[in-house]
Parts: structure tokens; sequence; C-alpha cells
């Protein structure tokens, strides 16, 4: 098992609609499918659990009580879970605004999305976080895609640009961001209150313009999409699981 971090709380984006999985995401939320026998949510709070991060939120919305019968408090799975239920579509950032009480007296906390599958090493992530005194550190991984969304540009850690949807193939973008980052409660002074944000296109593109966005490369660690029938189908074949041996 890997270290225990310095890290106490996560805060887990757990409410898509999955409209590019319709008709199934009609009856059932995307976050509660299920990957080698597990809902792809319950894959992102074992991650987090892994590095003994076990005092959750989940920000919720659509289809929400299914997550709720799922999951509940979170006892099964030895963790504490807490529900932000959105009434209406605030955005990435808006999302995590509304959990800002819970996290504002962290001296820093994990947040991810919970439609993916990564095996996240947030104690290399840590080390660079700490190092370069960040505001948000992503986790990276290279893709074969490049419009996916969140590609970088960087210097030595730090991120120059963040690009969440770019036009065309752009040089220059190597690495995308894996939907986890570390982030210090300084992030929600960039955050309005009361407004839909999204923290990809409006909060990293402006840390990176101040230097306070930084960048982990997790080398060949897994990062699998879920957001279509086709990426469905390749976690549903392709996951691993998580590594075994951790460098500490």
């Amino acid at each position: 098992m890997p270290k225990e971090l310095n890290i106490n709380k996560a805060f887990i984006l757990a409410g898509g609609l999955g409209t590019r999985l319709r008709p199934i995401t009609l009856e059932l939320s995307k976050l509660i499918l299920p990957v080698q026998g597990k809902p792809c949510l319950q894959w992102n709070i074992e991650v987090a659990k892994r590095f003994g991060v076990k005092d959750i939120t989940l920000a919720v919305g659509f289809k929400h009580e299914q997550i709720e019968e799922k999951f509940g408090n979170g006892k099964k799975l030895n963790v504490a879970l807490h529900y932000n239920v959105e009434k209406e579509y605030m955005g990435t950032a808006g999302a995590l605004k509304i959990a800002e009480r819970h996290l504002k007296k962290e001296q820093k906390f994990i947040m991810m999305n919970g439609d993916e599958l990564k095996d996240i090493d947030f104690t290399a992530m840590t080390k660079v976080h700490e190092k370069n005194n960040a505001i948000a550190t992503l986790a990276l991984t290279t893709v074969a895609y490049t419009k996916a969304g969140g590609l970088v540009k960087f210097e030595g850690e730090k991120i120059t640009e963040f690009s969440e949807k770019p036009p065309d193939e752009e040089e220059g973008f190597k690495l995308i961001s894996a939907g986890a980052y570390i982030l210090s409660p300084k992030i929600f002074e960039y955050i309005p209150a009361g407004k839909k944000v999204s923290i990809e296109k409006e909060v990293f593109p402006k840390l990176a313009e101040e230097g306070k966005l930084c960048g982990a490369d997790m080398g060949e660690r897994q990062f699998l999409q879920t957001d279509t029938f086709e990426r469905y189908n390749k976690a549903i074949r392709e996951w691993k699981g998580f590594t075994k041996a951790e460098n500490n």
C-alpha cells in the first residue's frame, strides 16, 4: 500500500448527465455504471482511500438518489461520504465552491472527476505541489487524441498553458490532465460564489498565467475515460486496477 498523505479530504465530481451514453443514462447515473464489477465512482473513492483519504464530499445532481442509495454514508467502503446536491448545474468550479465550507480549512485537498478510471500517485503529486508552493497540481498522462481537452504546455513542473478544448492538434501539447488534482484552499479565491464556473476553462488557465499551476506526469499509469460507448467499452476491456508497488 502507498504511504498515507498529509491530506484529509477529497472532493469528487459525480453529477454529470452522461448525454453521450444515452439511452442508458436516461435510466442510470453514469457514475454507477460498472467497470469490472465496481461502479466507476467507487474506483475513484478507492484511489483516494489507498492514500489514507477517507473524508470525501461528492458533488451530485442528476439522478443523485441512485448514487446516495448505492453508497450511503460510505461505511461499507470504510470512508465517510458527504453529498452536495446541485439543483442546477454550476460547472466543475461552481460545484467546488459549494463545498468550500467542507474544505477551506484544509492545507490541501484532492479533487477528482468521478467518471474516469485513473491509477494516480498522489505521493508524487504532493511533492510537486509542496515544492512549488502551487495552488493547483494536476496529474498528467499521455493520450493519443488531442481534442480530448485538458492539454498542457509546461516548463519544468509548472504548467504555462492549459487548453481545455483546442480546435485542432497543436504542436507543443504532449500531456493531458488525468482528472485528479491537489488543490490549496486559495483556489476558492478564484471562484465567484453563486455562478456557473468551469475549473478547466476559467480557473486553471488563470493559474497557469500566474505561475501557480503545476503538473506531475503519471508516466505509464492507466487513465481511461468512460464518457462515450467506445471509451466505456475500452475501459471495461483494458482497466488493470491500481499499481501494486508505490515509489515513496
